[in-house]
């Protein structure tokens, strides 16, 4: 065991969490996490709401961000930290992102009038276009709100994942790119998760991670709230075999998934790997 508190992987109402940037600190000092990044999808307002509320004694934030991408492989999340946010090379895939995003929102929209007859008052979808980066959860509240589910998850499960939007997404290599322009860390994250509960493990998952070590990858998410323990101890294998970072993260989303801040499983660790040990090395200075 050990008593490293840290939580690199978290959202806040920024893109699809619940708490907002400010309660999200408050929530961080109260779960005694010492070193933590927040990586809104498409997004790093957050960090910058964040960044200014910091104060001396606070605990020590990496800059963070997570691009969702796709290509002909699969779907992968791909987490940055430690950039530069003013770096023109990741304000161009944030922003490309983001445009992907909101397409992808107005598609699920036409959507679900068109296939369930699911239709918001306009002022509700003007507001659902104004947040910066909408979601499912967001149009799951929308449901339960006008009566057309009973719960959120209920609204996303049975008919929000039933219509089948086709979405473009970034290409891992184009995130991959945009983080090491801007000095940052690229890291894959939750790896043997694909596309909603989809298991990747085995030889899949490590060609998976060997093609995108070849665009960049510097880093893999090792300790995770979903692992199981033969989860964590294949991707840690796998970090040590390339000589990858290892993170640690919950994805923590407040009251939109039923995960705690700072549940990583790192605590189960007996020791800490190379990996990690490295990665607080090279971030230290941040």
């Amino acid at each position: 065991m050990n008593d490293l508190k840290i939580d690199l992987h978290m959202h806040s109402t920024c893109s699809d969490g619940t708490d907002t940037p400010e309660a999200l600190l408050r929530r961080v000092k109260e779960a005694g996490i010492t070193l933590f990044a927040l990586t809104d999808h498409d997004t790093f307002q957050g960090y910058a709401k964040l960044h200014s509320l910091l104060r001396e004694g606070d605990p020590r934030m990496l800059s963070g961000v997570e691009f969702s991408c796709r290509d002909e492989e699969g779907k992968y999340h791909i987490l940055g930290y430690r950039f530069d946010p003013d770096h023109p090379a990741i304000r161009e895939v944030v922003e490309a992102g983001h445009c992907l995003r909101m397409k992808k929102v107005e598609k699920r929209l036409e959507r679900l009038a068109s296939d369930l007859h699911v239709v918001f008052p306009e002022e509700d979808v003007r507001a659902l276009l104004a947040l910066d980066n909408p979601g499912k959860p967001h149009i799951g509240n929308l449901m339960v709100k006008h009566g057309y589910a009973q719960t959120k998850d209920q609204a996303i499960s049975e008919q929000i994942n039933k219509l089948h939007v086709r979405s473009e997404y970034i290409r891992p290599e184009q995130a991959i790119r945009g983080i090491l322009g801007a000095g940052g860390i690229p890291v894959l994250a939750h790896p043997s998760f694909g596309s909603g509960d989809e298991l990747i493990l085995g030889e899949e998952l490590e060609c998976r991670i060997k093609r995108l070590i070849g665009f960049g990858l510097r880093g893999i998410e090792g300790f995770y709230s979903r692992f199981t323990p033969e989860m964590r101890e294949e991707v840690l294998a796998l970090a040590e075999k390339y000589r990858l970072f290892v993170t640690a993260g919950s994805d923590y989303h407040g009251s939109n998934k039923q995960v705690a801040l700072g549940d990583t499983k790192l605590d189960k660790a007996p020791e800490l790997p190379d990996g990690l040990r490295r990665f607080l090395a090279e971030t230290a200075a941040s």
